[in-house]
């Protein structure tokens, strides 16, 4: 099954076809949660509620406060450098709107930014199940909570056997498929041709971040969606496209983000924390970490 949403395709698919309408009833229950929760572009979210009320104690579902949770996993495991309080820098850099709209503008200019608050910010009473936002801070759960519902899928259909979930090259992966592992395809940009290389995979999560991908231009410069939380800059470093393979795809997705952040580090880092990857430089050198499975060429 293949399906579109939050402007990004994705594919579902089941080791038992006998599971596939159970699989899509469970995708769209937890596509629907995680968005009214989490979409920033969405007026009446959870979070676009939450972001406009600064400094005020406010109510939060169990889907937000599951996507909280993932979100400070990601930033520990990364040492902050996957940090949902960049959204002020990233509106600061133009991306207010879908990517779509985003990309066509020219009035943007290059602005003053500062480094993201952090989630000292934040302050969540799961007792009392509310949420407080410090005064100049936003959230932008997007990656996490895309990598989240990835996740959430995975666990439930994988309860009844093998499955596949992919939500704009966010992946996991739970059991088999009807021929062994699950093959999938690792792709270095938004338009997939049919020539990117597959990896099998049997569990766990498969990610890939990329500064090559959602772009757009302000003033002379070329811009992309990874913000650095210690400087608010845009990430600038040698690879231009992280995959992690990992446990979960929530830990796949932040090893994958910061990766671009890490720079020269970002390898060891990676096998430090028993994950493999698959780093490309800008030049198109790939380099492989740790037990990065082997790679086939594709059909």
């Amino acid at each position: 099954m293949q399906f579109t949403t939050w402007g990004l395709t994705g594919t579902l698919t089941t080791e038992r076809p006998a599971d596939a309408s159970f699989a899509s009833t469970c995708l769209w229950r937890v596509i629907g949660e995680i968005d009214a929760a989490c979409n920033r572009f969405r007026a009446d979210s959870e979070l676009s509620r939450l972001n406009a009320m600064p400094g005020e104690t406010v109510t939060a579902s169990a889907t937000l406060l599951e996507a909280l949770d993932a979100a400070e996993f990601a930033y520990a495991a990364t040492d902050g450098l996957c940090d949902p309080t960049v959204l002020t820098a990233l509106l600061a850099w133009g991306y207010d709107r879908d990517y779509d709209l985003v990309r066509e503008r020219t009035d943007l200019i290059e602005p003053d930014v500062e480094r993201a608050p952090g989630l000292a910010a934040l302050d969540i009473d799961r007792h009392s199940r509310t949420v407080r936002l410090a005064p100049g801070c936003q959230l932008d759960l997007g990656a996490s909570a895309k990598a989240l519902a990835a996740d959430l899928v995975a666990d439930e259909v994988g309860a009844r056997g093998g499955v596949v979930v992919e939500i704009g090259g966010d992946v996991a992966v739970r059991g088999t498929g009807p021929d062994g592992p699950w093959v999938i395809g690792v792709a270095d940009r938004l338009t997939i041709t049919g020539d990117e290389p597959r990896v099998r995979v049997t569990g766990g999560g498969v990610a890939t971040s990329s500064i090559a991908t959602r772009v757009w231009r302000v003033g002379h410069r070329l811009v992309n969606h990874i913000i650095d939380p210690r400087t608010g800059l845009v990430a600038d470093g040698p690879y231009a496209t992280a995959t992690v393979a990992a446990d979960r795809c929530v830990s796949a997705n932040a090893f994958a983000t910061a990766a671009l952040l890490w720079g020269e580090d970002a390898p060891y880092r990676i096998a430090q924390a028993g994950w493999s990857g698959r780093l490309v430089r800008r030049d198109g050198t790939v380099e492989f970490v740790g037990g990065w499975p082997v790679e086939e060429e594709s059909l």
